[in-house]
């Protein structure tokens, strides 16, 4: 079976196009050249016929002047002027009949009959009555000749404006089916392409999302079938270093926690002095082993969390979300710790309702919040700030805290890394809450930023922008 690949696709496309558009400029070409031709051929022939009769009218004067003058004066020089003017006659006679056809139908025969019935009267020298008629009928048949020279110059112009007519439809009709017929080509080929196009958008879609159990299978060209082949192979080359990934992780977590939780059990026997009294120094080894282990137990479930975090940020969900109810939701989820500290939530946000990953965005702005009540002093104000800009949805999270130093701006959005201005009251964070919130933020294309200084006095002052389909 032949398998053409895009490249060749596209190109028996075009080249298919170009003869429809090609065959219809030809045909047109040849057409107009038919129609010059013949409006040539009828302009030459209406003035051949035009010159013919004309000439016929001005020597049927001269012979009617010599037919007269040779019956007052019977001069053979007059009858041969006569004759020769016959024989000149003649000819144009004869060129009439080879251009009209029949369209002057008996008038040369009758011209021909005429002129000879008078010119056997003169060499007879016939009685003058007997040879008027002739003269005038001569006239009369010339008039006659006239009328239907100009008839059939009529006939052939109209004739030549109906052929242009017709001439006309079928090119328009002609131009018609080529543009008709590229289009269909045109369309067919963007279907023929745009399914298997379709096909590997939609396979990169699911890989970004870390789905691998649906095989990459694509119909059509024979390269974009390749370029499916690899995507299948990268598939399931991706699902094992997820697989590989997701094992070590429980693998490292269940062999960190284990010797991690006898250590815990030891150091609470410790505490509770089941072994025996300690002194003050070996209860302040045990405090700082406890402490240490705490820490350490953090740091492997902030761990966790953040890689768990990074997982679910190639899930996305999109759906409309009202913003003052996203805004709300975040605020009761911490709502124990405001009362606890006696802080004030002013939430602004627009009467819309975008489509965003809520889930995503929410547990953001949850981490933004822990954050900002950590480091607001007792009784102060947290700003949460929606605002819509085109396709861009922004939320500024601003507190009244000691805000970030200067030397941390760069780096307090890694992994595990702590501002250097402590907290109003202690706190157990790991660090990992800034990077979770900009892992989500990469993962919907927007991002997270530090925006230094504030209007509300020295604390921090954090905005996320993601982007957002807005209702019509």
């Amino acid at each position: 079976m032949i398998r053409i690949s895009f490249r060749q696709s596209m190109l028996a496309g075009f080249l298919l196009i170009t003869l429809l558009l090609s065959w219809a400029a030809v045909r047109s070409w040849l057409v107009l050249e038919q129609f010059v031709e013949q409006s040539r051929l009828g302009s030459e022939q209406a003035l051949q016929l035009s010159a013919s009769i004309q000439e016929l009218a001005e020597r049927t004067v001269y012979l009617e002047r010599s037919a007269r003058q040779f019956m007052v004066l019977n001069d053979p020089a007059l009858l041969a002027r006569f004759d020769e003017n016959v024989a000149h006659s003649q000819v144009a006679v004869t060129r009439l009949e080879s251009i009209s056809g029949e369209a002057l139908g008996k008038l040369p025969g009758a011209w021909r009959q005429t002129i000879e019935s008078l010119g056997q009267g003169l060499h007879r020298s016939a009685p003058r009555a007997e040879l008027l008629p002739f003269l005038n009928r001569l006239a009369e048949v010339n008039s006659e000749l006239g009328l239907y020279g100009r008839r059939w110059i009529d006939e052939r112009q109209a004739a030549m404006l109906t052929g242009l007519e017709q001439s006309r439809l079928h090119l328009a009709r002609l131009v018609a089916a080529a543009v008709a017929g590229a289009f269909l080509v045109a369309l067919a080929m963007s279907w023929w392409l745009a399914r298997p196009i379709g096909s590997l958008e939609r396979s990169i879609e699911r890989l970004g999302e870390s789905k691998f159990d649906e095989p990459v299978s694509v119909r059509g060209p024979a390269d974009l079938r390749r370029v499916a082949r690899r995507l299948d192979w990268l598939r399931q080359r991706l699902g094992e270093l997820e697989s590989d990934r997701e094992r070590t992780l429980r693998h490292v977590s269940h062999e960190l926690k284990t010797p991690l939780t006898a250590l815990r059990e030891g150091i609470a026997l410790l505490q509770e002095e089941v072994v025996g009294h300690l002194g003050g120094s070996q209860q302040e080894v045990v405090d700082i082993l406890q402490h240490n282990v705490m820490a350490l137990q953090r740091h492997i479930e902030s761990l966790l969390r953040l890689n768990a975090a990074a997982f679910e940020a190639r899930r996305l969900h999109y759906r409309p979300v009202l913003l003052r109810k996203l805004l709300a939701d975040a605020v009761r989820g911490r709502e124990l710790q405001i009362q606890a500290r006696r802080l004030t939530v002013l939430s602004e946000a627009p009467a819309i309702a975008p489509t965003l990953d809520g889930e995503k965005l929410l547990v953001a702005l949850d981490n933004l919040l822990s954050n900002a009540i950590d480091f607001s002093p007792e009784g102060g104000v947290i700003r949460l700030q929606a605002e819509s800009l085109g396709n861009l949805i922004r939320i500024a999270c601003i507190d009244q805290g000691p805000g970030i130093a200067a030397e941390d701006a760069e780096r307090i959005f890694e992994p595990f890394v702590q501002g250097s201005r402590a907290s109003p009251t202690p706190r157990q964070g790991s660090g990992v809450g800034l990077s979770i919130v900009r892992e989500l933020m990469m993962a919907m294309g927007g991002q997270v930023l530090l925006v230094p200084g504030s209007d509300y006095g020295s604390g921090a002052n954090f905005r996320i922008e993601v982007p957002c389909e807005l209702p019509a």
